[in-house]
């Protein structure tokens, strides 16, 4: 097995001058911010943090005293301006490639040229870009989306185009979309401003991959030329993209002839060699076959982990504890290795505590040893997850994300594995939900050798369900009141979940006015309150009611109204025999044929029209057999009579 690396593997030209730019400004005392990360790697920035370095993303958030670094990506001229307004001192250190940019659509903007930037456009270098642009800017970044740009855009491409690209641009989609660009366009300017060193690195990085069995690319995860790299190599070859050593893919190292290892621009040359060292312990390593504890071992000192050891906490940063394990080296806990979840090593630790912990690192030439916690713990958690599958205990984690098949639950720094038909109570339910949740789980299945560990969330629902359906039957009884949650709905009812059993609400007792589907009222989830109407425990049958007598529009009318009283209805409807209006919501009364007009009427239709508000008079009120009787003759005939009466006097 043979290790390569890539000769342009590393940072760039216009990388290196930044950082360089803000360590010099550190050693000379400086207080130093950067507007965003000077690059797109965890471990460069977290240095420079731990160097009082700190990350502002907007020019107003840069304290009294500070100097201002621009990254090599650049900014656009108005935020440039908002700089110089608030009198900030600053250090400009875009790249001289993306300052080539600027004034290059600078110009040709102003000379009445669209902007057509291949890139990405989210990226701040291609927002820098866009900000020297007077004229219209399109972005693409791919061939793909070229083609729907040209179709959605087309008077863009009858103009005058200036066509550039984004310094660290995947150069094979440039190429082909130049061809593509030159059948589109009748009047363009191109210039090819992907930096050399890009072009460099991606060539390289494609003729190592096809003679590879694998590729390492090292770099951050959220750099734009480093995941370019990776495409550019997966083309070819089985390729894993890594931020730092403990990423490395130790069994696919293991198994390939030729390793070929290349590195993002913003990968600083430390990662490199450490990565380097790493991959040549791997393949120096036995392969025999191992018990668990042996293989986890081996591994850690693939890493090189050395062993076990008890410390005492002797000091505390807010990103290391500093430990004494009676060795000449110094000690030190990373924040990162405390605990599988983030924790501040303050709340963690206090002086004086006593550890055990692992060796992840001896530094002969620093004088340090990196020391790790949640490593051991993970290592002792198999013993108590062996133990819970034996005795079928009850453990509980945080469901971390879903994968194909299921879910995965963190516990213990042990990824479990639920198998999507055991994580929840109904295969209807959404796993997505469980993110993020604390939930109990039964391991119904361990293999320590394989690290590998199935839990199972519905046998402990399943019994936790039971229990309380066991309390529920002794203490039901008619009358009695439930809050519950709406679980289904159908065409005749509302099923609810009473808290390990379910109870039906029928669709006439969701409401006293006459509904067509349950889902007038309610919703699945809405939380309810509801009585028990009837029970058949033999057949495990709950009839719910949901009504209340106080709203009954009939206790209301009684309430409110009675015979004699002068109301205004709305016509709801019409017979042959008289028209019915409504009193109050739920209560209708009849308004006889007779009972219309002064007068002989054919049809109701005569005199009324449907929801038509008018005035009338309560005759009668039959409770018992709810009806009620409405007369608009009755105001009629009063007139007539009022004004004979006011005649005579």
């Amino acid at each position: 097995m043979n290790i390569k690396v890539a000769q342009s593997a590393g940072f760039c030209f216009g990388v290196n001058r930044a950082v360089d730019k803000v360590n010099d400004l550190v050693r000379l005392g400086n207080k130093v911010c950067t507007l965003g990360p000077i690059i797109h790697n965890p471990q460069v920035i977290k240095k420079l943090e731990n160097d009082g370095v700190l990350i502002v993303d907007d020019p107003k958030d840069v304290k009294k005293d500070y100097c201002l670094v621009i990254r090599s990506h650049g900014i656009s001229p108005d935020i440039l301006e908002e700089i110089k307004s608030q009198n900030i001192n600053y250090y400009d250190a875009t790249c001289p490639f993306v300052k080539k940019i600027h004034k290059i659509v600078k110009e040709y903007s102003q000379n009445g040229y669209n902007i057509l930037i291949a890139g990405d456009e989210n990226h701040p270098e291609v927002i820098g870009i866009k900000g020297y642009s007077s004229r219209q800017t399109l972005i693409f970044n791919s061939y793909e989306m070229l083609n729907i740009l040209h179709s959605e855009n087309l008077e863009f491409f009858e103009n005058n185009v200036c066509v550039v690209a984004q310094t660290t641009f995947n150069t094979a989609i440039w190429e082909k979309s130049l061809k593509k660009i030159k059948n589109l366009c009748t009047n363009f300017k191109i210039f090819d401003t992907i930096c050399s060193a890009t072009v460099e690195r991606q060539n390289e990085a494609m003729d190592l991959s096809r003679k590879s069995d694998l590729m390492i690319v090292i770099g951050g995860k959220n750099s734009s030329n480093t995941k370019k790299l990776r495409d550019v190599c997966s083309a070819n070859c089985d390729t894993v993209l890594i931020e730092d050593v403990d990423e490395m893919p130790t069994q696919k190292i293991k198994r390939a002839n030729l390793i070929g290892i290349t590195a993002g621009a913003s990968t600083p040359p430390y990662i490199i060699k450490e990565a380097i060292n790493h991959m040549a312990e791997i393949l120096n390593s036995s392969a025999e076959e191992q018990n668990f504890e042996q293989m986890l071992e081996e591994s850690l000192r693939d890493f090189n982990f050395d062993e076990k050891v008890h410390g005492v906490v002797v000091g505390i940063t807010p990103t290391e504890v500093f430990v004494d394990v009676g060795r000449k080296q110094a000690g030190f806990i990373p924040a990162s290795e405390i605990s599988y979840d983030p924790v501040n090593p303050a709340d963690a630790f206090k002086i004086g505590d006593e550890l055990d912990l692992l060796i992840m690192k001896t530094n002969d030439q620093e004088g340090t040893i990196m020391l790790s916690k949640k490593r051991l713990d993970a290592m002792k958690a198999w013993d108590k997850f062996i133990e819970a599958n034996k005795e079928e205990t009850i453990l509980s984690g945080k469901v971390k994300n879903v994968i194909k098949g299921g879910v995965v639950v963190e516990s213990d720094g042990v990824r479990v594995f639920v198998p999507a038909s055991l994580a929840t109570l109904s295969r209807n339910s959404s796993l997505d939900a469980l993110v993020g949740q604390t939930v109990d789980f039964r391991v119904i299945e361990v293999n320590r050798r394989r690290r590998r560990c199935v839990g199972s969330i519905k046998s402990v629902l399943e019994e936790q369900r039971a229990q309380l359906a066991n309390a529920f039957w002794e203490s039901v009884e008619v009358g009695k009141v439930y809050h519950g949650q709406v679980k289904s709905l159908t065409s005749y009812g509302a099923f609810v979940d009473l808290g390990g059993v379910d109870g039906m609400i029928h669709i006439s007792e969701l409401s006293w006015v006459r509904i067509k589907h349950p889902s007038e009222v309610v919703k699945v989830d809405d939380s309810v309150e509801v009585y028990i109407k009837d029970v058949d425990k033999e057949k495990g049958k709950i009839s719910l009611g949901f009504k209340k007598s106080e709203d009954n529009p009939w206790v209301q009318l009684k309430n409110l109204h009675k015979a004699g009283d002068v109301v205004d209805v709305e016509i709801v409807s019409m017979t042959t025999f008289g028209a019915f209006a409504r009193i109050i919501p739920g209560v209708d009364g009849l308004i006889h044929i007779s009972q219309i007009s002064d007068r002989r009427i054919e049809k109701p239709q005569d005199e009324l029209k449907i929801g038509q508000v008018v005035s009338a008079k309560i005759t009668d009120i039959d409770f018992e057999n709810k009806r009620v009787s409405l007369s608009i003759r009755a105001l009629l005939d009063k007139e007539p009579q009022e004004s004979v009466e006011e005649i005579a006097e």
